[in-house]
């Protein structure tokens, strides 16, 4: 007898449930349907024969997407242990055809703003998870249970020998339990529902007339009674009429247990994957299986973990469900003796086990006849070739731009984020901070595989592709910062054919342009360029042309722009900008040197320049003494100045905090504190009601530097004025500092400090 008595099969499931793909494929054992339908965009039915490839590994998914519009995308995804997947390989092993059955996707994704859009309900899966009303949560607590999903696992998933003696019994109860629901809630919250099982029931009409009843129908329990219920045709077209359609495309990708995961926003998730994985594969001791897992990744992570702790842990886990009066332990029982056994009662170790195996990094694939767009069979192509193998797991990968090999994969991953692929993300690197070393972090994500099908509309290739996009960024490009940026990744992913057009419209942009802020803020930008390009020897003699007439640009307006009036805020965003283009200025390549000694110039002018806001006569101070371009007494003597008498305290305050600020300034005070002196007695001369006002700068300043260096200072105030502390006047040098440089104890540590910088030839005389 089938469950509800005469009529086609209904096997109604949970999605991705390994206790319902085992219970499908004993009741399609038993009942041998001559035909299988299967809850899935029927656009799916050309793709159902590439699940039988050798190349295909779940989990998969199923990507539908508007022809027009890739971005507009459903996935309906398949793991080893989901009942449609378990159905989809019974119907092939047994040569049974098998359909799709759902609301095709062209309905689906004909409206964009339509729920289940964006891949996360229109998987057309209607799962309990996936309803305002939560099927299992009501069935739980009907039986007495706070968590559904122990119910679920209960009921299902730990079920005994005399459940697989009649495997259709659950499918029975558990249609009699959904029906009583249904009668209460009717559509649970979800009215879409109602159309996508008219749509169902269409095709089970079409099923009979070609199969008779021996069919069977594998879909989400909660469809199960409005499948069964009799309703006549004119009122299921009704339902239909009036759809909107789209053109669309379809393909297999691969998929994650990590996205299969209820907490990565799939509405018909599971909460542990990893675990349901390890359930559906281990036919027999899962228990005994899973700990020794957990053993394995703890030992790998250099925790002591011997065989009498999985012993233990077994005990314990079977004891907890003995307790609590489950059939067999279960995932919260496992974890439990895990923390205890094998943890100290750790949650950090823990949070390492819940994530690498209940929820876990493992990555599908799908074979290379899978449907896929011109630019996709390029990247394989290249991954291939490369041997950089996409990975659901997160990693680092170092590179070495010196060697072609890791050339070739750094232009690949800056041309893929050109594109919006952001498979490689950069990271800081481990290995030094040289410009031939390149450190990216990579995970792949289901989700890319959308961008890549966007990204086709720009070229059939990685290169062109890329190229197209830049050159049509530039030509859309509005401000100079924008275009100084794509300049940037252009040479970074080796665009070349790009630069032109991006050095068009970077030259006409910087020639309108009048505004020093966002001028001085594009400089920086191009001087890295110009860096990089360097490193992959691409040609960046135009680049170089447009930065250096820049700089002159900015060389004539910032000092007026300083000395402009400008408030707190604008003196700020000033002084980040004096630093980026001194940096920019450094790169630079300057072989006359004339270009560094006008910047040197700027900055004296800044320096002594009444009418130009304290903090940026302090920074600018401090860049030149910083390069040796300012002696000591100078740097004295304007310090002197800005904090004399005259100065308003807080114009004293912004002096200090553009000197001192930033890295290094609080080992100049320890090291020279002849400088220090005359900030602490700037300090003790300001009056108490401007003090208050001042405090927060000097707060900034000062707060920012390292504990040790605070410590310093510290004792340094403490011992007061005198030889041994603060100096004054023309008082002796403290303990442990001479009063000048010694050139000759100096150079007996300058060759060292070549050696270090790698710059055998550098002059380090007045650096």
């Amino acid at each position: 007898m089938r469950p509800g008595g005469t009529g086609p099969l209904l096997l109604g499931v949970r999605h991705h449930g390994p206790g319902s793909a085992r219970a499908v494929r004993a009741a399609l054992d038993r009942a041998r349907p001559r035909a299988v339908l299967i809850e899935g965009p029927p656009e799916g039915d050309a793709l159902l024969a590439l699940a039988a490839e050798p190349g295909m590994r779940p989990p998969v998914a199923l990507l539908a997407h508007a022809a027009d519009d890739p971005g507009r995308a459903a996935f309906w995804p398949l793991a080893a242990f989901s009942p449609e997947w378990a159905a989809i390989r019974w119907a092939q092993a047994g040569q049974v055809p098998v359909r799709f059955i759902d609301l095709p996707a062209a309905h689906t994704l004909a409206v964009p703003e339509e729920e289940g859009a964006d891949g996360q309900d229109a998987d057309g899966r209607g799962g309990a998870g996936a309803l305002p009303l939560d099927p299992l949560a009501v069935l739980a607590e009907t039986a007495g249970y706070e968590d559904p999903e122990q119910w679920w696992e209960d009921v299902v998933e730990h079920r005994g020998s005399g459940a697989v003696r009649d495997p259709l019994a659950a499918f029975g109860a558990l249609e009699e339990a959904m029906g009583a629901l249904r009668e209460t809630y009717g559509d649970g919250g979800r009215p879409r529902d109602l159309v996508r099982e008219a749509h169902m029931r269409q095709r089970m009409r079409a099923a009979r007339r070609e199969f008779g009843e021996d069919y069977a129908v594998v879909c989400g329990a909660w469809h199960v009674p409005a499948l069964r219920a009799r309703t006549t045709v004119a009122a299921d077209r009704a339902l239909l009429a009036g759809l909107p359609r789209t053109k669309v495309e379809t393909t297999w990708v691969p998929w994650t247990h990590r996205r299969l995961a209820r907490a990565g926003g799939y509405g018909a998730g599971v909460t542990s994957p990893g675990w349901y994985a390890h359930l559906f594969a281990s036919r027999d001791r899962p228990v005994e299986r899973w700990l020794t897992k957990v053993a394995g990744l703890l030992r790998e992570e250099d925790l002591q973990v011997s065989p009498s702790h999985v012993i233990e842990a077994v005990r314990l886990a079977e004891t907890l469900a003995a307790v609590r009066g489950r059939p067999v332990p279960g995932l919260g029982e496992t974890l439990e003796a895990v923390r205890a056994v094998m943890c100290d009662g750790s949650d950090v170790p823990l949070a390492l086990v819940e994530d690498r195996l209940v929820v876990g990094d493992v990555l599908g694939e799908v074979p290379d006849a899978a449907p896929a767009v011109p630019l996709q069979r390029d990247l394989t192509r290249r991954q291939r070739s490369l041997r950089l193998k996409a990975e659901a797991r997160e990693r680092e990968l170092e590179l070495d731009l010196r060697k072609d090999g890791d050339a070739a994969k750094s232009l690949l991953l800056h041309r893929l984020r050109m594109l919006g692929v952001d498979w490689g993300v950069p990271a800081p690197s481990r290995a030094g901070t040289g410009t031939f070393r390149e450190t990216w972090r990579l995970r792949w994500e289901p989700e890319l595989s959308v961008r890549v099908a966007e990204a086709g509309v720009w070229g059939t290739t990685v290169l062109g592709a890329a190229t197209a996009k830049a050159a049509a960024e530039a030509a859309a490009a509005a401000e100079l910062g924008e275009v100084t940026a794509l300049a940037e990744r252009c040479l970074l992913a080796g665009l070349s054919q790009a630069l032109p057009a991006v050095l068009r419209a970077l030259a006409d942009l910087a020639a309108l342009d009048t505004d020093v802020a966002r001028l001085a803020k594009a400089l920086p930008a191009l001087a890295r360029s110009l860096r990089y390009g360097d490193v992959r020897g691409t040609d960046s003699a135009a680049l170089g042309t447009v930065a250096a007439g820049l700089a002159e640009r900015i060389c004539v307006a910032l000092p007026p722009a300083c000395a402009a009036g400008l408030d707190a805020d604008g003196a700020a965003e000033l002084r980040g900008h004096l630093d980026g283009v001194h940096g920019a200025v450094a790169l630079l390549s300057d072989a006359d040197g004339g270009l560094r000694e006008r910047w040197s110039a700027v900055l004296r002018q800044l320096a002594g320049r009444d009418s130009v806001p304290g903090l940026i006569r302090g920074r600018a101070v401090r860049l030149l003494l910083d390069e040796g371009r300012l002696p000591a007494a100078e740097t004295a003597r304007l310090m002197g100045l800005a904090l004399s008498p005259a100065a308003s305290p807080a114009d004293a305050a912004g002096w200090i905090e553009g000197f001192a600020g930033g890295s290094g300034g609080g080992t100049l005070l320890v090291h020279d504190e002849r400088l220090l002196g005359l900030v602490d007695a700037w300090l003790v001369s300001v009056p108490e009601g401007a003090f208050i006002d001042v405090l927060p700068l000097l707060r900034r300043t000062f707060g920012a530097y390292e504990p040790g260096v605070k410590r310093t200072l510290g004792e340094l105030a403490r011992r007061g004025p005198g030889p041994r502390g603060i100096p004054t006047g023309a008082a002796p040098a403290p303990e442990g500092f001479a009063p000048d440089l010694d050139p000759a104890r100096a150079s007996a540590a300058a060759e060292v400090a070549r050696l270090l910088l790698g710059a055998p030839d550098l002059a380090l005389a007045g650096r």
